[in-house]
């Protein structure tokens, strides 16, 4: 009969019992796993050949049993069982054995697979690892004190993080920080460049696909960033720029928690943090159309505003220091002339501090001596001069009182860009300048009015 061929080509050992408890059906396996011989068991009570046997008892319970192991005269295996249905009355049981060593060695493999699958998690984890603290940003003590501390808060929950400022001010390196002083710190943090990625590319790289999702598309299919970054945290840089119709997904990622692979029918659930970053005004672009505003105020559950350098220059010496202190000209550690230090503090500084390493950079390549001096800066940064905005113009025949007001103007907005944009913002800046709250909105009334 052809089921007995079947039950034959099987490589595990099979038993089969009707409703009466009695041996029906073994194949040649399972005289070789157990030592009992096909006529010692074929048509009699399996209770009778092999006592305390369970598959017995499967046949009035019903319950399926697994990896029950059996010791019976020198032989050990491990047997799985199961009822037989018919028209949903149960009419047998079958049993099926594996020897000790082979289940010894499959337990081996499979040990061999999780060390595997655990060794490749912890590439992936070491690709995407942050490596900046709070410790390690410089003007923790000075222009970036209050936004250290906000961002030391937003570490403590996982509520989304929208960075704004400007390009060059260390925005992924306030997100690395908030990643490391966070619960997560141990898993991934990936990076994403929204602006880098082709609209098409993006969607696949952020949620994965399927096998066949597309032409050219991996055989295997592919897992996500968001997979990737699963109980992790998830940096979207220059978010600003992401299609619209990926922001409805991201959208309903942060709604919802689960995503969904291109050419997929299922949804995943998901655990990832999101910090987002931009040098745009969000806002704005909300009120052209080009971001959606329900996404807007997902993302900026804790806004942290990362002030320019101009508007810290209480931190350009040390960062000057911390820049070139790994450098030496002839054996000795490289010193700063004040007269260079003078014309740094001069500059603008429009790429932040990515643009003051840069020019740093430059000057250390061209010194002869251990000390830099104004000759080495690049030309552009000696020949750069402090753009005067609309709020600083000042002519020779204003008067006290007028450069009084614009000073102190200036002064005013150079603090506010140290803490956040809130009511607990104009709080600590107005404690920082030994005012009232009620007198701070009153000076910006008075700056802004018009």
């Amino acid at each position: 009969m052809l089921e007995d061929h079947i039950i034959e080509s099987i490589q595990d050992g099979v038993l089969v019992i009707n409703e009466e408890g009695i041996v029906v059906k073994i194949n040649t396996e399972y005289t070789l796993i157990t030592g009992v011989e096909r006529e010692e068991i074929l048509g009699r009570p399996l209770s009778d050949v092999r006592p305390n046997a369970q598959l017995v008892q499967t046949l009035t319970d019903g319950k399926k049993r697994t990896g029950v192991f059996r010791k019976l005269q020198g032989r050990e295996y491990v047997v799985d069982m199961a009822p037989i249905y018919e028209e949903g009355k149960i009419i047998g049981a079958v049993s099926v054995c594996k020897g000790k060593d082979e289940v010894v060695e499959l337990l081996d493999l499979l040990n061999v697979q999780q060390k595997r699958i655990q060794h490749l998690e912890e590439v992936l984890h070491s690709n995407y690892r942050s490596n900046y603290t709070f410790e390690n940003i410089i003007g923790n003590q000075g222009g970036l004190k209050g936004t250290i501390a906000v961002a030391k808060k937003a570490a403590n929950v996982t509520f989304p993080v929208l960075l704004t400022g400007e390009s060059g001010s260390g925005k992924e390196m306030f997100a690395q920080a908030i990643h490391q002083a966070s619960q997560r710190t141990n898993r991934a943090f990936i990076p994403v460049n929204c602006a880098a990625f082709p609209k098409e590319l993006m969607e696949s790289e952020l949620f994965g696909y399927e096998t066949g999702a597309f032409t050219h598309a991996n055989k295997m299919g592919k897992s996500g960033l968001f997979q990737a970054a699963h109980e992790g945290t998830l940096f979207l840089d220059e978010v600003g720029e992401m299609p619209l119709e990926l922001q409805v997904k991201l959208l309903r990622v942060l709604q919802e928690g689960k995503i969904r692979k291109i050419g997929g029918v299922k949804e995943k659930e998901v655990d990832v943090r999101i910090i987002a970053a931009t040098n745009q005004n969000l806002y704005e672009r909300v009120q052209k159309g080009l971001f959606r505003e329900d996404l807007y105020y997902r993302l900026c559950v804790i806004h942290l505003k990362v002030p320019s350098l101009r508007d810290r220059k209480e931190d350009l010496p040390e960062l000057v220091e911390h820049i070139s202190k790994n450098y030496t000209v002839n054996d000795r550690k490289v010193v700063v002339s004040r007269e260079a230090m003078r014309t740094l503090a001069s500059n603008a500084w429009p790429g932040n501090v990515r643009e003051l390493k840069n020019a740093l950079y430059y000057a250390l390549s061209m010194m002869t001596t251990h000390e830099l001096e104004v000759s080495h800066l690049p030309e552009a940064v000696r020949t750069q001069k402090q753009p005067i905005s609309h709020s600083s113009q000042t002519h020779t025949d204003s008067s006290l009182a007028d450069y009084v007001q614009i000073a102190e103007q200036q002064y005013i907005e150079q603090v506010l860009n140290q803490f956040e944009d809130s009511y607990s913002g104009k709080q600590q800046a107005a404690q920082k300048l030994e005012i009232s709250v009620a007198t701070l909105y009153n000076k910006l009334k008075r700056i802004y009015k018009g």
